[in-house]
């Protein structure tokens, strides 16, 4: 006897069997934690931000607009090489200091061609947060730029540590290191 045996016949199983498996919820494919804005973040006009609350593109002055959706989207402009505006936008935080403003803020100056800036803010969202595998990964690269891969391997082994060898941050310095750096 098995768990379909008070179905009347073989053929309503059949029929049935499938239908009860398309209808089984799915587990979603990415993690809402990821680092990834371009996947999730639509495009917004100019001096707007996407806000997560209403899920809509706002004035980038609103006042409802959270310090986290500014900093969010701050990133999500660097990421497509929009980098003073990225720079503009983390100017209007409330609260600019916390790890991932200093972290954003260093992606889109060392983005510009300013490294050695971009390793001080890189240096002060750890200061905040250590276990931060994102700015560990930015901070390598940026010594990769400057011809220190002794201090870009130093940083990949504290990312191993921090989530493995199979995290997006472990894998993109590593390919940075072996001369295959993002796009």
């Amino acid at each position: 006897m098995n768990a379909f045996s008070f179905l009347p016949s073989a053929t309503l199983r059949g029929f049935l069997l499938p239908v009860v498996f398309v209808l089984m919820p799915v587990t979603p494919l990415f993690a809402a934690g990821d680092d990834n804005t371009n996947s999730k973040t639509p495009d917004c006009p100019g001096g707007q931000v996407y806000d997560s609350t209403t899920k809509q593109c706002v004035a980038e002055k609103t006042s409802r607009l959270s310090d986290t959706d500014k900093t969010r989207y701050a990133y999500h402009l660097a990421k497509k090489g929009e980098y003073q505006a990225a720079l503009a936008l983390l100017n209007t935080l409330k609260n600019g200091n916390t790890a991932e403003a200093w972290n954003y803020r260093g992606y889109a100056t060392r983005k510009l061609g300013r490294t050695d800036e971009g390793i001080g803010y890189y240096q002060r969202s750890l200061a905040l947060d250590p276990t931060y595998a994102k700015v560990r990964e930015y901070l390598g690269e940026a010594w990769l730029v400057k011809g220190r891969p002794d201090l870009a391997k130093e940083q990949l082994k504290t990312i191993a540590t921090l989530c493995g060898h199979r995290c997006e941050e472990y894998r993109d310095l590593q390919a940075a290191i072996d001369g295959h750096p993002e796009s």
